[in-house]
């Protein structure tokens, strides 16, 4: 079968060609963390293979990447297959120490029942290991190579990321033992998203909105929950505050499985970030492509877009930066983007110019919400 027909065939994600990490209870995991020792240790002893050991892990570059399809829903995921890159003390002692280090911490949090967050693992390993963790992104790669080395989720290692998202709206969550609490009712600010993917999935959700909007900005989505747009427009509003975490992709999907006839739709900026951010909740991310699956929702793009431009005056507009044009560049070397996504990139590009939603408070302050109402009603999506 030829490998673009590999994610169609894929029923239920059984295809033994894609890769994926498993959900894991802390004693598999360890298990798992002794059974690397005793491979590493076994190869060391042994005397046929090579003096300098190297760990085996799931490559995650853009060339072991591909999408895969849903054939049951519209929902689209990143996977990555089992190509395989070598971390090797040779050629990079460092990072091949800080696998083990992470490993080392990960198997102490598990057997002390903790889970910790990723920021807080960071100063742990700081302050055991100075050499080797002088920044976050230390760290956060060597989580993501212990991921690939395990094929074991981040939160399975006892690790969960800081989360920044919120949402509001036509939603009530009721966590087992606990109060219930109306999203409806609630400030501007709205209810903050726990990083506990475990308390996230034990969440029952009830809702009678009939449209779920992500939106990129923070500032927005105060603008539209101290609006109450949810009450004009029967909506849940959510947010990651930029760039998306894992745990605000992972509710968004958990309100997609729950309620799945309710579309999703994403107010970004007119940019190369903003249809980045908007790709991260379709699609995942490639460095966490053995998840990404897990969090893929089927995402249409509300605005803004090239057609909306006509709504900006032209001071509104702002010159791309490089660091927009390298993540255009990124994209539109991407094999996922489809083809109207490239087409509003290539317009940015082409113009050299970006706008931000707030241009549209040109207007006043209540367009926004009138804005969205009537592109979902007329149906200007893509």
């Amino acid at each position: 079968m030829a490998e673009a027909n590999v994610a169609a065939a894929s029923l239920f994600g059984a295809d033994s060609r894609l890769c994926s990490a498993d959900i894991l209870a802390p004693p598999e995991v360890r298990a798992r963390i002794e059974v690397a020792v005793l491979n590493f240790l076994a190869a060391l002893a042994s005397p046929s293979s090579p003096a300098i050991s190297v760990l085996p892990l799931i490559s995650r570059s853009s060339a072991n990447c591909s999408l895969r399809s849903g054939l049951l829903n519209d929902v689209s995921s990143v996977y990555l297959s089992h190509t395989v890159c070598k971390r090797s003390l040779m050629r990079n002692p460092k990072a091949f120490v800080r696998v083990w280090k992470v490993m080392e911490m990960c198997y102490k949090i598990l057997g002390e029942g903790k889970l910790v967050h990723q920021r807080e693992l960071f100063y742990k390993l700081l302050s055991d290991s100075p050499k080797y963790f002088s920044c976050q992104r230390h760290a956060n790669q060597a989580i993501q190579d212990v991921v690939s080395l395990l094929r074991c989720t981040r939160q399975s290692l006892g690790v969960m990321a800081s989360s920044r998202g919120a949402l509001i709206g036509r939603l009530v969550l009721h966590e087992p033992d606990e109060e219930q609490i109306d999203c409806s009712i609630l400030g501007a600010s709205g209810h903050a998203i726990t990083g506990d993917l475990n308390l996230l999935s034990k969440l029952n959700l009830s809702s009678d909105a009939r449209y779920i909007i992500v939106v990129e900005k923070d500032a927005i989505f105060q603008r539209l929950a101290e609006d109450r747009l949810y009450n004009q427009l029967p909506c849940i509003l959510i947010t990651a505050k930029g760039y998306p975490d894992i745990a605000t992709r992972f509710i968004l999907h958990r309100l997609s499985q729950t309620f799945p006839n309710m579309p999703i739709f994403a107010l970004v900026d007119w940019n190369p970030a903003g249809l980045a951010i908007m790709c991260t909740y379709k699609y995942g991310s490639i460095s966490m492509g053995l998840e990404s699956y897990r969090y893929a929702c089927n995402v249409k793009w509300l605005g803004m877009r090239g057609d909306d431009l006509q709504l900006i005056p032209e001071s509104a507009f702002q010159v791309l930066k490089p660091r927009d044009l390298q993540i255009a560049k990124s994209l539109l070397s991407s094999k996922f983007l489809q083809e109207s996504h490239r087409a509003e990139l290539t317009l940015m590009v082409e113009r050299g110019k970006r706008a931000d939603i707030e241009a549209l408070y040109s207007h006043g302050f209540d367009y926004l919400g009138k804005y969205i109402a009537r592109k979902i009603v007329q149906g200007d999506y893509i």
